[in-house]
């Protein structure tokens, strides 16, 4: 006869083996994280009502607003607005740039940033909270189904190729977090955060960046081809246009920081040769504080 820590051992095993490898990671990496940690405060559920919003799965029977729904063919939930603020909403930079890695023993910046992602899904979840993707057209959930679902979607590569996300309506006081490399003009990227600022959210920018865009190491005679579309640039001497190059990225940077100064955002840079832990923590940590902080 197994022993019954054996079968829980195997049955976890088989489960795990289901799972997509992205989850596994982030899973690991949240739980690394969770520890010593406390989930969000949370404050008590108000009655303001928010908006209604299609039914579905996992919602509970209890949610459904039959008024609202005998006048159309669809279910609707009654959704409250202390219910909606709760969510945090998630955006990861979809552009073929994420695509890079300047050597193969690194993860790309779309891979560390959907681990990232996925991470800070996982520990919002394990509190309770509810997320959502911008520009998936789903509505906020929570539990291990929603979870599940974000895996497939990065999985699949099913989320729109852009670099800057559109202005989507949302509760007031809701969270946003955005992860990508943020080198759009910042004319593109201003107009997203004053929107959203501008309606109460609060946000959360996390900049991935490999080392060698940052660095740039290169040196002599080097073709640097755009992975959207840009063309290629021959350079003779690399080491010559370094100091200049990385005077531009910072200038950038520094514009980032102040638009999301500006708007009471957070800004924060990682890079994909450091470890992934760190960089969750700190954003966890800034989510965990409570709305109207």
């Amino acid at each position: 006869m197994a022993h019954p820590n054996i079968d829980i051992h195997h049955r976890a095993e088989e489960l795990a083996a289901g799972l997509p490898p992205l989850l596994v990671a982030a899973e690991r990496v949240a739980t690394t994280v969770s520890q010593g940690v406390h989930g969000r405060r949370r404050i008590g559920q108000g009655e303001s009502f928010w908006q209604y919003r299609h039914y579905d799965i996992g919602d509970s029977a209890q949610l459904i607003d039959w008024r609202q729904s005998a006048r159309s063919d669809h279910v609707y939930v009654r959704e409250n607005e202390w219910e909606a603020a709760q969510s945090v909403w998630l955006w990861r930079d979809g552009s073929n740039s994420m695509q890079y890695r300047s050597d193969d023993a690194l993860p790309t910046k779309r891979e560390r940033t959907d681990l990232l992602l996925l991470a800070v899904a996982s520990l919002l979840v394990r509190g309770g909270e509810f997320v959502a993707l911008l520009g998936s057209g789903r509505s906020p959930s929570t539990g291990r189904a929603t979870l599940n679902q974000l895996a497939t979607l990065f999985a699949h590569d099913d989320t729109p190729h852009v670099s800057v996300p559109s202005y989507e309506l949302i509760a007031r006081y809701a969270r946003v977090v955005m992860i990508g490399d943020f080198l759009s003009p910042l004319a593109e990227i201003k107009p997203v955060i004053e929107a959203y600022s501008t309606q109460g959210i609060r946000g959360h920018m996390v900049q991935v960046m490999d080392p060698a865009e940052e660095a740039l190491p290169f040196e002599g005679r080097v073709r640097f081809e755009g992975m959207e579309d840009e063309g290629g640039v021959l350079i003779g001497r690399t080491e010559s246009v370094r100091d200049e190059y990385q005077e531009v990225l910072e200038s950038h940077n520094r514009g980032l920081r102040g638009l999301c100064e500006s708007a009471g955002w957070s800004f924060a840079r990682h890079r994909t040769d450091h470890a992934p832990e760190p960089a969750l923590l700190a954003l966890f940590m800034l989510l965990s504080q409570p709305v109207g902080s």
